[in-house]
């Protein structure tokens, strides 16, 4: 899943002239790489990542997803792309406490319409490749952060997604968590699948194969 981005830019209304969060922004990411964004907070990392994903639209500039603009696409268009070639990794996890690791994996799943029978399948399987075999049944708050970040990856996976998107997944883990996830990420990588992650830990970053650091709304290198 191939990405370019040309001159993009997102202003928020506020104020006179509102507040410029991008200032002309390109790149190319080639399939099947992993790319850190770094910088320090109010750069403008999370709101590239939520136009990448498809979860904001910019000001302007040009956004091609595997050689469609984005913008050229229906509301509609963008969901069903968003739902099925997209999976989000957040720092908070955001999964649903009231149901079990394996409820929060079939989510996506289901809005995809798969039947129940290969949802449960695909659900156990993903819980297993992310080392949670066996807690199926755990809710969230009955497992550790970094649990809960595993079940967050295979939710993300649900749909076979071209695309990870992880905006700071190590946030709220300690150190020895951290690694492991980074790790995880890596193997997806390996297996072909187009890996974006904002983080502030330059480690974690450095294990990228490329960075893109930002500063004040722009690309500095």
């Amino acid at each position: 899943m191939s990405i370019s981005c040309s001159e993009l830019s997102k202003v928020y209304e506020g104020g006179k002239a509102g507040w410029p969060a991008l200032l002309g922004v390109s790149f190319e990411i080639k399939p099947g790489e992993f790319t850190a964004v770094t910088g320090p907070s109010g750069c403008g990392k999370s709101t590239l990542l939520n136009i990448l994903g498809l979860l904001d639209e910019p000001t302007g500039g040009r956004y091609l997803l595997n050689g469609r603009d984005i913008l050229e696409m229906s509301d509609g268009e963008r969901s069903d792309f968003r739902r099925d070639q997209i999976g989000f990794i957040f720092q908070s996890f955001n999964l649903l406490n009231r149901l079990p690791a394996l409820g929060n994996v079939c989510l996506p799943m289901m809005y995809a319409g798969i039947q129940n029978a290969e949802m449960q399948h695909r659900a156990h399987a993903l819980l297993a490749k992310v080392g949670l075999k066996g807690k199926e049944k755990k809710t969230p708050l009955e497992l550790s952060g970094g649990e809960r970040q595993r079940v967050a990856i295979a939710r993300a996976l649900a749909n076979s997604p071209k695309i990870i998107l992880a905006d700071e997944p190590t946030g709220n883990l300690d150190s020895a968590s951290s690694r492991e996830i980074m790790d995880m990420l890596l193997q997806l990588n390996a297996e072909g699948i187009t890996v974006i992650m904002v983080t502030h830990d330059k480690e974690l970053a450095a294990r990228a194969r490329r960075n893109l650091r930002m500063k004040d709304g722009r690309l500095e290198a």
